[in-house]
């Protein structure tokens, strides 16, 4: 399925519990087509003392959020868009908005 979306791109959520909100992609699972998006979809997970987690506790962090509950923000125009894929003369794929036709790479 995998839509297109990297590292770094800033998605609108547009479905469930954080719906309407803006966040930036911190990792992409393609294989499951699941991403992280800073501070969105926040889980509380109940750690055991560790090396990493020295007190242990109560930990809040991302969960995955399926990536056909996404949609790229255009940086160009600020609207929330599908991606076009193209390829260029030289041969070079690139990623461009169905809105404004911008390239978002």
């Amino acid at each position: 399925m995998g839509l297109g979306l990297k590292k770094n791109d800033t998605v609108l959520i547009i479905t469930g519990d954080e719906k309407g909100k803006k966040g930036r992609v911190l990792d992409v699972d393609p294989d499951k087509n699941r991403l992280l998006v800073e501070r969105l979809n926040m889980i509380k997970k109940h750690m055991k003392p560790s090396k990493k987690y020295s007190q242990g506790g109560i930990i809040e962090k991302e969960a995955p959020v399926h990536m056909s509950n996404v949609m790229l923000v255009c940086p160009k125009c600020s609207k929330p868009t599908r991606i076009g894929n193209s390829v260029l003369e030289n041969g070079k794929k690139i990623r461009s908005c169905r809105k404004c036709g911008e390239v978002v790479d």
